[in-house]
């Protein structure tokens, strides 16, 4: 007879719920991703004790390199909540630089029980190139992206994980998140337990994981996939048409990823100066050049990435009926609309050089 589910400690289950409410047990389920025919999410429950060893034997997939994920809520965003609100702010989510992927688990390995047991933390790895993503969130649910169902389905029934036709999740019942410095030490897994309290509070392993591993934060508002082939066709693409622009060399999730937080940035008002802002519409243009000459259904794919930001970098532009020249390369077929007026929100340095090359002027 199947076990119930060996939560980890940070997450607990309301006592009026202990048996009335349905048991959790090891399984996963499969789902297409949205707008994606070849692409899957698996949602996947697992022992508390096996999350380590089911991200280690993973791992292996990503081959030479990966990126670590972490979210958590860092001290000054609880700081920032309004007193009375009884929501709970958004995580702050902080991605890693590609690193080997032996490497990179030396590296996370000392955090990881820790992670795996705080009520406030999630993390994963990922490999965008490979089309490829493991994530463990702060609802203590695994969740696979691949465009490989077959081997990932094989791999989790060789760790004893099955199908299940109607998983059951944190969602389904009620259960509070607990940090592990709410915890006395006897209730804890054996490998915290004589860690102090320092070593215990996930806003100080969480900044020490994001120092050592060079993090830089993210805005989780663009969510795409693009698979392992989807990626291969763009980067010969990016190569054959864009030879010799440093561009080129960039991942293309990470220049779509790079649009969406500049359009942010713009919306909060820019304070780079105006070459950073035409590298910013470079950025623009390198995606548009990838969309004019990709296959249709992948360049239908990818315009619908890029609508919301180039619909939200729309709405922050003022003095549209001005151009700000955009540059002679690369040939475009589409009319650049990002180069149609100048963002609302200038910074000091914006506005200077847009003085200095008599903008307001014209």
């Amino acid at each position: 007879m199947q076990k119930p589910l060996e939560l980890p400690v940070g997450l607990r289950r309301w006592r009026n719920e202990l048996f009335s409410a349905p048991q959790q047990y090891q399984g996963f389920e499969i789902a297409l991703l949205e707008d994606c025919d070849n692409a899957y999410r698996f949602t996947v429950t697992v022992d508390a004790s096996k999350v380590a060893y089911v991200l280690t034997r993973f791992s292996r997939f990503f081959d030479d390199e990966a990126f670590f994920i972490l979210e958590h809520y860092p001290e000054d965003s609880l700081a920032l909540r309004p007193s009375s609100s009884k929501e709970r702010p958004d995580p702050v989510v902080h991605y890693s630089p590609y690193l080997p992927t032996g490497e990179l688990l030396q590296l996370i390995t000392p955090y990881l029980e820790r992670m795996i047991h705080d009520g406030f933390v999630g993390f994963g790895l990922a490999n965008n190139r490979k089309g490829l993503e493991l994530f463990f969130s702060e609802e203590k649910v695994m969740t696979f992206f691949t465009d490989n169902y077959l081997r990932l389905s094989d791999f989790l029934h060789r760790q004893q994980i099955t199908h299940s036709e109607r998983l059951v999740l944190p969602a389904d019942f009620g259960h509070d998140h607990l940090s592990l410095l709410g915890f006395p030490r006897e209730l804890l897994p054996n490998g915290l337990k004589d860690f102090c309290d320092r070593d215990l509070d996930s806003n100080i392993f969480c900044e020490e994981l994001i120092e050592g591993l060079d993090m830089y934060q993210v805005e989780e508002g663009l969510s795409f996939f693009l698979t392992c082939k989807e990626q291969e066709q763009i980067a010969e693409l990016m190569q054959k048409e864009l030879q010799g622009d440093e561009l080129a060399e960039i991942e293309f999730g990470s220049l779509l990823l790079d649009w969406s937080d500049f359009v942010t940035e713009c919306e909060n008002g820019f304070e780079g100066d105006l070459w950073e802002y035409r590298q910013g519409l470079k950025i623009r243009d390198t995606i548009q050049v990838v969309i004019e000459v990709a296959p249709p259904a992948l360049a239908a794919k990818i315009s619908s990435i890029v609508t919301a930001p180039d619909q939200n970098f729309q709405t922050t532009l003022t003095d549209r009926r001005k151009r700000l020249d955009p540059p002679s390369l690369p040939k475009l077929q589409q009319e650049r609309f990002w180069y149609q007026g100048m963002v609302q929100k200038q910074g000091i340095d914006l506005r200077r050089d847009l003085i200095r090359q008599d903008w307001f002027k014209r």
